[in-house]
């Protein structure tokens, strides 16, 4: 049978795109699809090299542990937190290579949608619901990852307002006050303008205040606006890849 490399291309890069977009969803994070675009297209044309000849060495196993490797790091980045979401790509894709296994054709088409099958069964089966939800923030320049947590709802009594927790790492980058000078809320306050306090319950602290600032440029998933912002004095989500808590109402 014909093997045509356009359409080998083709499937490899719509295989790839599905599986990790259905990779990000399965492990919480946004579809990521800006992202997972260059990295299915590398994919896309490692498999149309492999064809190549003189080059069809590149489809033994370590060289395609090498492809998924480079394409998980273009497509969930080269951060330690990014191993496991680059370790699930491996497993889903071996999973489409046991479905397609069982299906009595291997054509165009029985492929592609196995690989859409794998994919929406994280879109919609698990919708994200096998860890944890992690979302994107930016405020100003400052970029992190937020873990959307129902279970926080610390408010603005003044307006009722949903406040986001930013860790002291975060408020280092945003404010400028160590870990040490936020746990001091009053002298915080005085040295940044626009500060004020709220009280908190937490497990182990009945009763507390944290300083909030509102920001004006925020941008918390697909949602955009002003948003009053909680600066822990410590460090949230220790050795998970999230440094601040929403929500349940952002």
């Amino acid at each position: 049978m014909p093997v045509y490399l356009d359409l080998l291309i083709l499937l490899n890069f719509l295989v790839d795109l599905l599986l990790l977009v259905g990779t990000n969803r399965l492990s919480g994070y946004a579809s990521g699809v800006k992202r997972a675009i260059p990295a299915a297209v590398l994919g896309g044309l490692y498999g149309g090299v492999c064809l190549v000849p003189g080059l069809t060495f590149l489809a033994g196993t370590l060289w395609r542990i090498v492809c998924l490797a480079i394409m998980a790091g273009i497509a969930f980045g080269f951060q330690k937190e990014s191993i496991r979401r680059g370790i699930l790509f491996v497993l889903l894709s071996m999973s489409l290579g046991g479905v397609a296994m069982g299906l009595e054709s291997g054509s165009f088409w029985s492929l592609l949608l196995a690989a859409a099958g794998v994919c929406l069964m994280c879109l919609i089966g698990f919708q994200g619901k096998a860890g944890r939800e992690y979302i994107c923030v930016r405020i100003g320049e400052v970029r992190f990852t937020a873990l959307k947590d129902t279970g926080n709802t610390l408010t603005d009594p003044l307006t009722g307002q949903q406040i986001l927790v930013v860790s002291s790492n975060v408020g280092y980058r945003l404010l400028g006050l160590t870990a040490e000078e936020l746990s001091d809320p009053v002298k915080a306050m005085e040295k940044i303008p626009g500060l004020r306090l709220v009280p908190f319950h937490a497990v182990g602290c009945s009763n507390g205040v944290l300083p909030v600032k509102r920001f004006e440029n925020v941008k918390i998933g697909s949602w955009q606006g002003s948003c009053l912002v909680a600066f822990a004095p410590n460090e949230l989500g220790k050795g998970k890849p999230y440094e601040a808590l929403t929500g349940g109402a952002i």
